[in-house]
């Protein structure tokens, strides 16, 4: 599909998204075929490091409204559960580039990535609770880890953007480059990982994440549960309305 690129060299899959016109959101067409690229590069054997990147001005503005609300992920086979129970247990390095926005998804979907470089422009919001919502992708269990309570809770409970230098402060990151470098630097450093031992990246990467999946893939689990729930209750449909009329949502007595 157009809205994902998918491309393999030299050992690397490269995963685009291409959808720059609606600012990389994802429909569940899309979530579908990044789960079979991650299938596909985890069997196929010449592959040894997977990438993501978007685009200079923008990564991901998160769910595509209009195809979330005609399809709602209420149950736990949607395609954005399997991707990312998919990304999750993915077990070779991955590398994403990440400018501009990266909203919800796009931020969440980080914390599953080995290696991240920020364009300086890049902006993380995780703004569930905004819409009626919580937390998904394990982001309420592996946020604190990373940030610690505190901030975790400031970025789940208040969902406001925050920049590459503070993503890079508390960990999200690895390097800030200007925007149109990122993804040239995150294709190098997929080459250094694809020129190592693949015996090693793996092994290693199983060390870094052990003990991690099992309570990972059991929150997904309860998120998603939750998240489904909620999607029917008033706090969502007002978030959701009042998107679609452009104006702000009225959450008093919800």
């Amino acid at each position: 599909m157009q809205d994902i690129l998918i491309h393999t060299d030299a050992g690397i899959t490269t995963i685009t998204l291409n959808r720059v016109d609606k600012k990389n959101a994802f429909t569940q067409a899309m979530y579908a075929a990044c789960a079979d690229a991650l299938d596909a590069a985890r069997a196929d054997a010449a592959v040894r490091v997977l990438v993501f990147q978007g685009d200079a001005t923008v990564f991901s503005a998160g769910n595509d409204i209009a195809d979330f609300l005609g399809a709602p992920p209420t149950a736990q086979d949607a395609p954005v559960f399997r991707f990312l129970r998919t990304l999750a247990a993915f077990p070779k390095p991955i590398v994403a580039a990440v400018c501009g926005p990266a909203v919800g998804i796009g931020t969440t979907l980080l914390f599953h990535c080995d290696l991240v470089v920020a364009g300086d422009n890049a902006a993380f919001s995780m703004p569930f609770v905004n819409l009626g919502l919580c937390p998904e992708a394990a982001s309420s269990l592996l946020v604190p880890q990373m940030m610690g309570y505190h901030r975790a809770a400031e970025a789940l409970l208040l969902g406001e953007p925050f920049m590459a230098e503070a993503a890079l402060e508390v960990g999200l990151v690895n390097r800030v480059v200007p925007p149109t470098e990122a993804n040239a630097v995150a294709q190098a450093q997929a080459r250094k990982l694809a020129a190592k031992p693949m015996a090693s990246l793996l092994e290693t990467k199983r060390l870094l994440k052990q003990g991690q999946l099992a309570p990972v893939l059991a929150r997904m689990d309860e998120e998603a549960a939750s998240f489904g729930r909620m999607l029917g209750e008033p706090a969502a449909r007002e978030a959701f309305t009042a998107f679609m009329e452009k104006r702000r949502p009225n959450f008093q007595g919800l």
